[in-house]
């Protein structure tokens, strides 16, 4: 069967360091063949973006170039509709056939998998790959203990040999970087070198994102 292929939504307003470091050591740890970032339109569960969707698809693209591996997916930004994760895996699995697709999400949304839109079909398309965060400890209640118990697995080959179905945990690098604390530094006039790429950095500068004044 083909290496599997990583997903990675997110806002992504700014992506940052933390994001792309996930993606790397995913990519790396489970021998995917790429990670797509995928940029959401609408997200359900948050507030509204602070950038428009071009200015967010823009960054990750940037972002996605400098990164061997990572590819950008503007498939979110092209609905109307809430950017539901179910529907998005369901049309990346009409296209891949029995390719193996691995969904990566921090803890705090697997703690919270059962209020996410037809949570109960995830998966049915995709194996779901959690990420540690900081601060964040596995609080799962009843039914997500069991799925978890159901569908754990620690062995990334099984993640390999099948399409889809699995929990694995991922031992990532927990980075205290979010893109909150980075708008709120660019809006304080603070310099945001180090947390996001350098390519990021300078489109926001000459966007005059966060500020106040964009052009």
């Amino acid at each position: 069967m083909t290496a599997p292929i990583g997903l990675l939504g997110g806002t992504f307003d700014p992506v940052h360091i933390a994001h792309l470091r996930t993606a790397i050591v995913a990519k790396e740890q489970l021998g995917l063949n790429e990670v797509r970032l995928l940029p959401n339109h609408i997200p359900p569960h948050r507030a509204t973006p602070d950038s428009a969707p071009a200015h967010r698809l823009a960054m990750v693209r940037l972002a996605a170039a400098a990164t061997p591996g990572l590819v950008a997916d503007e498939r979110e930004l092209t609905r109307s509709t809430p950017s539901y994760t179910v529907d998005t895996l369901a049309a990346l699995r009409a296209e891949q056939g029995d390719r193996p697709l691995c969904f990566i999400m921090g803890m705090d949304s697997l703690c919270s998998l059962d209020k996410w839109h037809r949570w109960h079909e995830l998966l049915e398309y995709a194996h779901l790959v959690v990420s540690h965060r900081p601060g964040w400890k596995p609080k799962l209640n009843t039914r997500l203990t069991a799925l978890l118990e159901h569908h754990g697995t620690q062995d990334r080959e099984r993640l390999h040999q099948t399409p889809a179905g699995h929990i694995f945990l991922l031992n990532n690098p927990e980075l205290e970087v979010s893109s909150t604390q980075i708008r709120n530094s660019i809006k304080a006039g603070n310099n945001p070198q180090y947390l996001l790429p350098e390519a990021v950095a300078n489109y926001i500068r000459q966007q005059g994102l966060y500020t106040g004044t964009m052009v």
